[in-house]
């Protein structure tokens, strides 16, 4: 929800890079296609060992995007391997600085390693920060699904909204 006075700014979307590039793109085109996501700002937060192929993951949500008209400025923050601390606060920071500039942030969990993912939501739960949405991809089978996401059978994936989905636990 944007503060009284702050201007929306559109969608931020902070994705974690794992092993698995493949699941970074998908899970992104899953939120363009089936979310609605319409994001202004990406951000693909990477450990070092995965930073080669996060170029990668970078120039792919780059042609996801202009396949459904947007232009997202893109970049890519590179941490040290498994440092839960340093994971925490540099999501935090990225989500307080786009918050701040009124942007409604989505953060997508389904690449990330758990050490990433668990410091990320550590710190923004710790923060209070407003994020909109925490997206995963859940897929029903790990055979065949590297490949992108319009060749993966619809019945096989479903990508979710965490935040959404725990709403709906406690109505």
């Amino acid at each position: 929800m944007n503060s009284p006075g702050r201007p929306a700014a559109g969608d931020a979307y902070i994705t974690l890079h794992g092993r698995s590039t493949w699941a970074l793109v998908n899970a992104y085109h899953a939120a363009v296609r089936e979310r609605g996501l319409r994001p202004e700002r990406v951000v693909i937060v990477t450990e070092e060992p995965y930073a080669e192929a996060a170029s990668t993951a970078e120039a792919a949500v780059g042609m996801v995007s202009e396949g459904y008209g947007l232009s997202p400025e893109i970049q890519v923050e590179v941490l040290p391997e498994a440092d839960f601390v340093r994971a925490g606060q540099t999501i935090r920071s990225l989500a307080g600085d786009f918050i701040r500039q009124g942007y409604d942030v989505a953060i997508d969990i389904t690449s990330g390693r758990k050490v990433t993912v668990a410091g990320a939501l550590i710190a923004l739960s710790v923060a209070g920060l407003d994020i909109r949405h925490i997206y995963y991809l859940a897929m029903k089978t790990t055979d065949d699904i590297a490949k992108p996401y319009m060749m993966i059978p619809h019945q096989v994936q479903r990508i979710h909204d965490l935040i959404e989905d725990a709403a709906a636990l406690s109505a």
